[in-house]
């Protein structure tokens, strides 16, 4: 009995070991609608209209030896254009146009298009063949090229009706594109000649888990150049590849991932070289390893190809176009000329220097106070990213708004405190002078990796700012102390000294009596004692030695006897 009960949970556990172990899936032909294959080919897309708001749009085919070479142009509702055709070899074209629309082909007869209902539009002229050269034949005779476009084995091109132009610079530099970002177009190819396989397993990952994405490119392969649009959000990608290739992530937004080859990101202009060592190709042993170094215990998908192209464009992604046709999701274009961030980022505004408590979004300001930021932002893979603030400007909000640079010290912040974070401080102080109250705060950073930076993008802000309250001036209160009552006492003393003094002084000058006669004065004081005395006769007559020298002057000094008496 005993026996049997080991034995039974001995096959439980071999059940649950088994169940939980990590599951593979083996690839078949074909694809489940993870990952589609893109060409890139040369081409161009600009600005530019021509002053009559004409748009210039040149064709490339290309055609394979084994292809039909015949294709449709389905221009009836097509904005008005100058529209040029060139191939390498013969090809038949049935044309369906309006009358804005005007087709250029070569007087070489290279494309042949039989029978229109606007005939007169389809003009033969004599251009050059080679790329470069046509695009500056276009230039020359139309004024610019609004878009060049290189088509494999075209099948059908229609127009969407919508406008032919991209926002940014009007001048056409050829280079390797994807042509389905061109939204004004529709494009059906034929088939490309890549070999395809791909498997999901049948346990898949929970719906708050990242999709863990596999793609493995066998040894054997002649691609060495490969581009990643990954179209979904949350992905986890796993990249393996024969040596020599370069993948090429052209939207690494909220994507984690890893690979055995070098992976360039042309936003920041940076190269990661491999992280891992792995030249085993097999689907099982590809599968197995990408549980392993991702801890995942299922993945969403695995895709196998074989390239046929030196270039070509992955999209991880949902297809939605009808059947027969290979579409991908239409990306979202830019609505201004500046590049928009690569990652999200987010910014926090605090009050004091520590970063512990941020302040509410909806909270003023006060103009008065330095305010601390933090801008942070997620991790693209597993690399380590520092971030650099560039510049900050505030902007106002209403109808006459105003810019001004706002100055900024950058704080302390290590990798292990505020990853993938910067912080700064700032002071509003130069906006006492404005009577706007609501701003807008922008903040450019830069990525660095290993010494090396690129652009990450703008992150905003929202201000709300308030003066600071004035309080009333304050009378000044004097303090006097001893010293003080001292001094204006003694000064009081001097003032009574010199008035007195002067008037001595005046008294003197005017003749005065230096002294006064004090029963004079006590006789004109009613109630004296002194009042009822005689008063002494003041003698008139001069010595005998004054008598010979003031003879002449005796009758008017008796006519005043008492002139000096007060």
């Amino acid at each position: 009995m005993d026996g049997h009960m080991v034995r039974l949970a001995l096959l439980l556990c071999i059940a649950a070991a088994a169940s939980a172990s990590p599951q593979t899936c083996e690839p078949k032909e074909g694809h489940e609608g993870r990952i589609y294959l893109s060409e890139m080919l040369i081409g161009c897309w600009t600005s530019f209209t021509s002053e009559d708001k004409g748009e210039v749009h040149i064709l490339n085919l290309n055609f394979d030896p084994l292809d039909v070479k015949m294709f449709t142009l389905e221009m009836s509702n097509a904005t008005s254009m100058n529209l040029i055709l060139t191939s390498a070899v013969r090809a038949y074209g049935v044309a369906n146009l309006n009358p804005d629309v005007h087709v250029y082909v070569n007087k070489s007869a290279t494309i042949v298009l039989p029978g229109n209902q606007h005939r007169n539009n389809i003009h033969e002229v004599d251009f050059p063949s080679q790329d470069e050269e046509l695009v500056e034949w276009a230039q020359q005779t139309f004024g610019g090229v609004t878009s060049f476009t290189t088509i494999r084995n075209l099948k059908t091109i229609s127009s969407t009706g919508t406008n032919g132009t991209k926002p940014g610079s009007p001048n056409c530099l050829l280079e390797n594109e994807d042509a389905v970002e061109k939204r004004f177009i529709n494009i059906n190819t034929a088939t490309l000649g890549s070999s395809f396989k791909s498997c999901s397993p049948p346990r898949t990952v929970r719906g708050d888990e990242p999709g863990l994405h596999i793609i493995n490119i066998p040894e054997d392969a002649s691609v060495r150049n490969v581009s990643l649009r990954v179209d979904i959000k949350k992905a986890v990608v796993f990249l393996r590849g024969p040596r020599g290739t370069t993948w090429t992530l052209v939207n690494p937004l909220d994507t984690q991932f890893i690979s055995n080859n070098d992976i360039l990101l042309p936003a920041m202009a940076h190269r990661i070289p491999p992280s891992l060592i792995f030249n085993n190709d097999s689907a099982e042993s590809v599968q197995m390893e990408a549980l392993r170094h991702f801890k995942a215990s299922a993945f969403s998908s695995y895709t196998e190809l074989i390239p046929k192209e030196s270039t070509i464009l992955l999209v991880l992604g949902k297809k939605e176009s009808p059947e027969g046709t290979e579409m991908f999701p239409e990306p979202v274009i830019p609505i201004t000329t500046k590049a928009p961030p690569q990652m999200p980022l987010l910014m926090q505004l605090f009050g004091s220097p520590d970063y512990r408590v941020p302040l509410d979004p909806k909270a003023k300001v006060q103009i008065d106070k330095r305010i601390y930021a933090e801008i942070s932002g997620h991790t693209l893979g597993n690399i380590v990213l520092t971030m650099k603030v560039i510049q900050c400007f505030v902007r106002s909000k209403g109808s006459c708004p105003v810019v001004k640079e706002l100055p900024f010290i950058p704080q302390p912040c290590s990798v292990d405190s505020c990853p993938d974070s910067a912080r700064l401080s700032f002071s509003l102080d130069s906006l006492q002078e404005l009577t706007a109250t609501t701003w807008d705060l922008e903040c450019s950073v830069s990525f660095c990796h290993n010494e090396k930076c690129g652009d990450g993008g703008t992150v905003n802000r929202n201000l709300e700012v308030t003066q600071p309250c004035l309080q009333p001036p304050t009378p000044p209160c004097f303090d006097f102390g001893l010293p003080g009552v001292l001094g204006i006492a003694f000064g009081g003393f001097l003032i009574g000294v010199v008035l007195i003094g002067a008037l001595w002084f005046i008294k003197i000058k005017t003749g005065y009596p230096t002294g006064l006669d004090i029963s004079s004065t006590a006789a004109s004081l009613p109630g004296c004692p002194c009042a009822g005395s005689k008063r002494q006769p003041v003698s008139t007559n001069p010595s005998p030695s004054e008598n010979s020298s003031a003879n002449a002057s005796i009758g008017s000094t008796q006519s005043t006897p008492t002139s000096s008496m007060a």
